[in-house]
């Protein structure tokens, strides 16, 4: 981008450190937890990823806005990030795909962004004094003035995010991964027997109902404070906690909910918030992590085979509050944090990342056919009482 037509615009953190760097998006003044993703590619799905709801993610890759953006990569109806920071921006996109480049889009939803700054510091500091508030503003350029509604906002720690993003009406899924981007080689044609599958929207995101679907889902999406009676009125076969954003102990109500659904018997899987929802059903806790995990790389396993993984959370579950009945499936092989948990009885797993991808690898898909395996298995159970 041109830097004789950019606008001036500027981030501060928490603590007073500023950043003066150039406007790319809308002209606005926004406040929130400042993070940082090392992914390198897919920075559309991030932009749409309700789980980012709140935060202004910085951006480790050196320039963004290559692709451009298109209506396909959404993973949500729009942006959902308060701002985006980067070191460089792509002005002029290419892609076979594009339809709008990323200053446009960003302008669209008044979204703004800063760039020209140095992101390897910012994101060191991050990782040296953990995820903190932020703001960016093209309209307050004075430090202290935008410092001062910094310090005024709220925590993430007890924020309850869920209520931003989740649907406010019950909708059916039925769109599949389309055949030219499938991966899987277990994923087979429809033989005329769908799984209804009940997924609770703390805050979901489209490639995993596609991937649902994909398994032969169908998928009922409902929101997030619907009650369990509601929810069993659909007679499903599976349920399924979806990821969202802000902290998970704070949604009471779907911990609350995915309790009283446990007595059901019928088989559930989490992912992400999801997984951590599951955890405070069964009596665990979580904690805030330092810095969060972000990005398309982290390695996540516990006996001889490793799967690399998709994260975005800053809340983890605490090992040493889990019931005995709950085992442990997965860590994060980074700082040995709880990354998937399953029941030893019940039909209930849950991992803290995301096997659907989009952007990331695919090493996890298979925990989509272990839901229906699940599904499958418990009415076989369920056949014979």
């Amino acid at each position: 981008m041109s830097l004789s037509t950019a606008q001036p615009a500027l981030l501060v953190l928490a603590d007073g450190t500023a950043y003066r760097g150039w406007s790319f998006g809308a002209d606005a003044t926004v406040v929130g937890e400042v993070v940082f993703n090392t992914g390198m590619t897919g920075y559309q799905e991030v932009l749409t990823d309700p789980s980012y709801c709140g935060q202004i993610v910085t951006f480790t890759y050196p320039e963004l806005g290559n692709t451009g953006v298109n209506l396909e990569d959404e993973e949500s109806k729009g942006p959902q990030i308060r701002g985006a920071i980067a070191r460089n921006v792509c002005s002029r996109p290419s892609n076979w795909r594009c339809s709008q480049s990323l200053q446009d889009y960003l302008k669209q939803y008044d979204i703004p962004g800063i760039y020209g700054i140095d992101t390897r510091a910012l994101t060191r500091k991050i990782r040296t004094v953990g995820a903190i508030n932020g703001g960016i503003s093209t309209t307050i350029l004075d430090q202290a003035e935008l410092l001062e509604l910094v310090q005024d906002a709220p925590s993430m720690d007890g924020l309850n995010l869920v209520r931003e993003v989740t649907t406010r009406e019950v909708y059916e899924w039925s769109e599949a991964t389309d055949s030219v981007w499938e991966f899987s080689p277990t994923v087979k044609p429809a033989s005329g027997q769908m799984w209804t599958v009940v997924a609770l929207d703390f805050g979901i995101k489209r490639n995993i109902l596609r991937r649902l679907a994909s398994y032969g889902c169908r998928v009922i999406v409902v929101p997030a404070d619907t009650s369990p009676e509601e929810i069993l009125k659909y007679n499903p076969d599976g349920i399924f906690l979806s990821n969202g954003p802000g902290d998970p102990a704070a949604v009471t109500e779907g911990i609350a909910t995915a309790k009283a659904l446990l007595k059901s018997d019928k088989p559930v899987f989490g992912i992400c918030m999801g997984h951590q929802i599951l955890g405070l059903s069964l009596g665990a806790e979580t904690f805030k992590l330092k810095f969060g995990h972000r990005g398309l790389n982290h390695p996540a396993g516990l006996t001889q085979q490793v799967e690399i993984t998709s994260q975005n959370h800053g809340f983890a579950i605490d090992p040493d509050s889990l019931v005995p009945e709950v085992e442990i499936t997965h860590l994060n092989l980074n700082d040995r944090t709880v990354a998937g948990l399953k029941h030893k009885t019940l039909p209930l797993f849950s991992v803290q990342y995301h096997p659907e991808a989009s952007p990331g690898p695919h090493d996890a898909d298979y925990l989509f056919d272990r839901f229906v395996q699940s599904m499958r298995d418990n009415q076989k159970v369920g056949s014979k009482k």
